[in-house]
């Protein structure tokens, strides 16, 4: 008999929190930025190209995307996506996110280590997300300790690659920053205050997923130690 269980949400109510002020500030951090015009007067999308030419990564080409806060940086296909308030506008919350997703192009193309394992282990990701929680869900229906701990160690991928993204994230954010002084695309004190708040906001994106990836682990965890001794004969 399936009930609701009080302890998760003693475990995922804090990570809930966490991630809906980090939203909140996110979009916030955006909605000022993005209304700040660049002296450079270069939209996102222009940005983007410039940096392209200026790193000598021909193969990579930009496209627009559909949505909000959609931008992303394909390397299977090398495109550099951009959402349409990323790509048409010359604000400089706008030019810091394609700065960004330019800074996982030139990682992709220096073979950037970190960038390497976060693919690596994106299948195994894909399949634990599911797998897990269904060997945790037989272990404890059946009595299988040693059942329902690898689901836990399967549904630990989650944990372990929120956390391989969060060097990659931050590399990639340093890039960003470094291309656009270097290329004068951001001129000012404060364009570089804008790009630095735009930046710090997406990466605590980044952490508040780890949070919820941990405590999301902890809570199977202490379900399945929960079960004691109580293992099927």
């Amino acid at each position: 008999m399936f009930y609701f269980d009080p302890r998760y949400m003693l475990f995922m109510a804090p990570a809930f929190l966490l991630m809906l002020a980090v939203q909140w500030y996110v979009n916030s951090t955006y909605r000022k930025w993005s209304e700040v015009p660049s002296r450079s007067r270069f939209s996102g999308g222009e940005a983007a190209e410039r940096l392209i030419l200026r790193g000598g990564l021909s193969d990579v080409r930009v496209e627009g995307v559909a949505g909000n806060l959609t931008d992303h940086y394909d390397p299977r296909k090398k495109i550099l996506r951009l959402s349409p308030g990323v790509y048409r506008s010359s604000s400089v919350a706008s030019l810091a996110i394609a700065a960004h997703e330019l800074g996982h192009a030139v990682q992709d193309a220096e073979g950037y280590l970190p960038l390497r394992l976060r693919s690596a282990l994106v299948p195994a990701v894909n399949i634990g997300s599911y797998l897990g929680w269904i060997l945790i869900l037989l272990g404890l229906l059946l009595r299988y300790t040693e059942v329902a701990w690898l689901g836990v160690l399967v549904f630990s991928g989650g944990a372990g690659f929120a956390l391989a993204t969060l060097p990659v994230e931050l590399n990639a954010s340093a890039r960003a920053r470094q291309l656009l002084v270097e290329s004068g695309l951001i001129q000012t004190e404060d364009e570089r205050r804008g790009v630095n708040q735009v930046l710090n906001a997406a990466a605590l994106t980044y952490v508040a997923a780890l949070v919820t990836a941990v405590l999301q682990l902890m809570y199977y965890a202490t379900l399945v130690m929960g079960m004691g001794g109580r293992r099927r004969s």
